[in-house]
């Protein structure tokens, strides 16, 4: 290409070529850069190419991601539902059946003095329904025979609306003394009467959603004064003994640190049916069985069928086993 270049070079400097040599010298131009497209063209074909390979692949890869994360998507969610629709924990009816069974004399404190017993049902109905829902604002944190000893000295002094209206806090502290956290609760029972008076007649809310609402009313108070006080099943009433029983029984797929998250965890397997009693039963098992600290597993008759159970015999079989192969400290060697 070189020596093409010198020869046109020459060319258009010599005096006899003419016009007609400087359109063969364009054309020898036109030619070589024809000649140079001809040569680059290949190179960038080659190049449009690959890269339009290179997208087809990518493509078809992102399509493939997609595809594979789309299913993952689907199988997790179609999961998720299968699990929360149809998980029951294994042998809950056989568990239920038996608290029951250990149950049926209906003697633990919470039969006689829970919120059930504690309304003078001779008052009026709206006085009624006032009455167990202070009922169940005293009962947090505090045994059932001291809340029902407040309730007592309340129903002596006078338990209505219109009476705690016009009764300082510092008067209805000194009644409800010493149920758990009592100056509390004394304020949160005036602040709750006035709005019963001011926003419900006289009356109590008529919805877990505006119980909530209420100073000192949380969802287990909101539930069971529904179910008592309303005759309406909404949720499962969790305290903390119904909470302790429900993780020691297995009845919740993970642990739960809070009862709220128990209710939700039972209320999604139980059948609506079992609601209703449920907490009265499972808490008067837990103050008379299951027990906070140290259960009397042994005595229970789901020690073989209860996660906790079973951990709880076993680890004592394995100790009274230990105990009686181990050599005794004070036995004398005897003499041959």
């Amino acid at each position: 290409m070189i020596s093409l270049f010198s020869r046109i070079s020459r060319m258009s400097t010599s005096p006899y070529f003419t016009s007609k040599g400087r359109q063969t010298r364009s054309a020898a131009r036109e030619a070589i850069a024809a000649l140079s497209t001809n040569q680059k063209e290949p190179r960038r074909h080659i190049k449009i190419e690959y890269e339009k390979r290179h997208e087809e692949d990518s493509s078809r890869d992102d399509k493939k991601t997609e595809d594979v994360a789309a299913k993952k998507r689907k199988k997790d969610t179609s999961t998720v539902q299968t699990q929360g629709s149809t998980w029951q924990p294994l042998n809950w009816r056989e568990q239920l059946v038996h608290i029951r069974e250990m149950r049926k004399t209906r003697d633990a404190p919470v039969d006689s003095q829970g919120c059930e017993k504690t309304a003078d049902e001779s008052q009026s109905p709206e006085t009624v329904r006032y009455q167990v829902l202070i009922s169940l604002m005293l009962s947090s944190q505090t045994k059932d025979q001291v809340t029902f000893a407040a309730m007592e000295k309340l129903k002596a002094y006078g338990l209505t609306i219109e009476n705690i209206l016009t009764t300082s806090t510092s008067k209805i502290g000194e009644l409800i003394y010493p149920v758990g956290f009592w100056k509390k609760k004394a304020e949160y029972i005036k602040n709750a009467t006035k709005i019963c008076a001011e926003n419900y007649n006289g009356d109590i809310p008529p919805t877990v959603e505006e119980l909530v609402k209420l100073p000192g009313v949380g969802p287990k108070m909101a539930h069971i004064t529904m179910n008592v006080a309303w005759g309406q099943v909404t949720g499962i009433g969790v305290d903390t003994h119904v909470h302790r029983i429900s993780n020691r029984l297995g009845w919740v797929k993970k642990l739960t640190k809070l009862p709220e998250e128990t209710r939700i965890a039972v209320e999604s397997w139980l059948p609506r049916e079992e609601w209703d009693e449920l907490n009265v039963l499972l808490v008067g098992f837990g103050q008379q069985t299951c027990l906070p600290v140290s259960p009397m597993c042994e005595f229970c008759l789901n020690s073989k069928i209860c996660p906790e159970g079973r951990r709880r015999t076993k680890g004592k079989l394995e100790k009274e086993t230990k105990k009686k192969l181990s050599p005794r400290k004070d036995r004398k060697e005897t003499k041959t």
